[in-house]
């Protein structure tokens, strides 16, 4: 069926529904209603066509780690489900040029167009660089289902990579949201990961109890990158108690 024979299929019955409801003595306002509100369609919009060009592409993963760009491992850890290289959208490879340079930068595009990949990649491949037991990146999410979403994001990157090669990740990593039981805050305080996906509430937590202290203190981790994502999401107060978190941290840490 045709988009627009649906639409205008819905609109009819609409129309036969709300006519229903019209039951007016005057036959001079009844005139008047049915004309602008039914004949007129004054109850719904006209039909909306709106086009989504394709993202400029750019280069692949894979192509970018004998520039001497990305670690190697890369090409390894990020491919398709199907083994074949991420060709790379030019908004993303712009963005994870900034991240490996140590840059700033903020990604603004649409759903689907790869921006956890813009962090993602900048991450891992510090930690390939240089791998250390010590927290390189916290990555902050405004709800905990975005972390437990992108907690088995990576789960499945490793999955990926020991298919190919036999062994696990390099790259470690864990959630820390306060949903975990006190063996796994233990041992994830013990023993921290490369990755911390957690909250910003448990972010101000950190900063405030000591068992917790070591992954944001100068002298206990190699903090390199905070992310935040979904920044959009932090307004009003919550958006100004976010910004002062992040200026306490930069004062903790830098």
């Amino acid at each position: 069926m045709s988009i627009f024979d649906f639409r205008d299929s819905v609109i009819e019955t609409y129309k036969d529904y709300v006519s229903s409801f019209l039951n007016i003595s005057d036959p001079r306002i009844r005139t008047f209603v049915e004309d602008h509100l039914v004949s007129k369609g004054h109850l719904w919009p006209d039909p909306l066509i709106q086009l989504n060009l394709p993202y400029k592409q750019a280069d692949t993963v894979e192509n970018l780690c004998p520039k001497g760009l990305l670690h190697p491992l890369c090409s390894l850890i990020f491919r398709k489900p199907d083994g074949d290289p991420i060709r790379l959208y030019a908004h993303q490879q712009e963005a994870i040029l900034k991240g490996i340079k140590g840059e700033h930068f903020v990604v603004t595009s649409g759903t689907g167009s790869g921006k956890t990949l813009t962090y993602f990649i900048p991450v891992f491949n510090a930690v390939l660089a240089g791998p250390s037991p010590k927290v390189k990146a916290i990555i902050v999410y405004p709800m905990n289902a975005l972390v437990n979403s992108q907690f088995k994001a990576i789960e499945e990157l490793g999955e990926s990579y020991k298919s190919l090669t036999g062994k696990d990740l390099p790259v470690t990593f864990a959630r820390y949201t306060g949903q975990e039981s006190r063996e796994a805050k233990d041992r994830i305080q013990k023993n921290p990961p490369h990755i911390l996906l957690t909250n910003y509430v448990m972010l101000e937590l950190m900063l405030l109890r000591p068992e917790e202290r070591n992954f944001v203190d100068r002298t206990t981790t190699g903090l390199e990158f905070l992310v935040l994502d979904e920044l959009h999401t932090y307004r009003g107060r919550q958006g100004a108690d976010v910004a002062m978190l992040i200026r306490r941290l930069r004062e903790v840490y830098c």
